[in-house]
């Protein structure tokens, strides 16, 4: 909005100050700044309204007993979260941008497709909530539409089936007419790994924002042609934009933590974690590092891993891997307190972004 009607006036006399809407560090940076003063000025009103619609979470008797006090903690905040991130990605973002676009459809769909699994389960009281196989269908159809947009609309630079190769300079895999399947894949696997991390209060969303750190930072030097000569990396005009986008994720995750951080005033719910997680797969996907996603969102990565270990183990020999899936819970239940699960998985998290960003160097 700014720099689609503000920006443009910098060309009157007096209001040349107005030149710096034009710059995507200083866009980026109050996209984040917004987000977390919404989530601020919402996040109580957002609360109390959830508890007077009596909307808790449902714990699993199952699950860790130490979770059992959390029976009746507002659940749907991604609600929250999703405007966040949606609201100053429009306020400070470029409209004419069809990969900010594509982020946000991303965002907003998954959203609305974790609003309906939680509003069946919370709501209407059905135990599974949305059926996975609707859940996964949903999936399945936006990853479709955003491959077969990039494939049918290509964007500047790169050819729209190719993706980079981690660690090699210019090295690419053509996936061709199987691109749209990976980009299917990817953005599923990446907003259901968000969702089986949100397990511990403040967890997933703050690893969310670590990851957004990294990829912001990605768009940012693939979107800079001199920043992006000095590192020798591919050149994409468009990614800068998606910067603002990240920017405004980091805010949102952020200021949702001031609410989820241990005891929780708030969860995410599905609301929250399917549209984080689908985020971060789409941005990835934009800026053809799908498989830099398995780095930066590592932790991610782990924990649906030991689910799906934990699922094949039992089903074939009777036996888990692990003390409980996911891998958050194992550790749990060996003694480890939550507060330290959850700074512990924190570190390892910076730790992984912080070398997938090197990447960029060693490349």
């Amino acid at each position: 909005m700014f720099y689609e009607w503000v920006y443009p006036l910098h060309e009157l006399p007096g209001l040349s100050a107005l030149n710096v809407f034009r710059y995507i560090t200083f866009r980026a940076a109050y996209a984040a700044i917004t987000a977390l003063l919404l989530c601020f000025a919402l996040g109580p009103y957002m609360i109390a309204w959830l508890r007077r619609g009596r909307l808790g979470q449902r714990v699993r008797q199952e699950g860790p007993q130490s979770h059992l006090t959390k029976a009746g903690t507002p659940t749907m905040g991604g609600l929250l979260i999703v405007t966040a991130i949606v609201v100053p990605t429009l306020m400070w973002g470029n409209f004419h941008s069809r990969p900010l676009w594509l982020a946000l459809l991303a965002t907003v769909w998954l959203g609305m497709l974790g609003f309906v699994d939680d509003y069946l389960r919370v709501v209407k009281g059905m135990p599974k909530g949305l059926l996975g196989r609707y859940k996964m269908a949903g999936q399945i159809v936006l990853g479709g539409l955003i491959g077969l947009i990039l494939v049918l609309w290509p964007e500047p630079g790169l050819e729209a089936t190719w993706t980079h190769v981690p660690f090699f300079k210019f090295r690419f895999i053509d996936f061709g007419l199987l691109f749209v399947p990976f980009v299917i894949l990817v953005v599923t696997g990446s907003s259901n790994a968000v969702n089986l991390t949100d397990g511990l209060d403040g967890l997933a969303s703050g690893l969310v924002a670590i990851a957004a750190i990294a990829f912001a930072g990605m768009c940012y030097v693939s979107g800079h042609v001199k920043f992006s000569g000095y590192l020798n990396i591919s050149y994409l005009r468009y990614a800068g934009e998606l910067t603002v986008f990240c920017a405004a994720v980091l805010g949102a995750a952020l200021g949702f933590l001031w609410y989820n951080c241990h005891p929780a005033d708030v969860f995410m719910g599905d609301t929250g974690s399917l549209a984080l997680g689908g985020a971060l797969g789409t941005v990835a996907v934009l800026i053809k590092r799908e498989f830099w996603l398995l780095m930066v969102g590592g932790v991610f990565v782990v924990e649906a891993v030991s689910v799906m270990l934990q699922v094949f183990s039992f089903k074939m020999w009777g036996r888990r891997v692990f003390r409980m899936a996911p891998l958050h819970h194992h550790f749990e239940l060996q003694g480890w307190a939550e507060s330290r699960v959850v700074l512990r998985f924190y570190i390892v998290g910076a730790l992984l972004a912080l070398l997938s960003l090197s990447t960029f160097k060693l490349q």
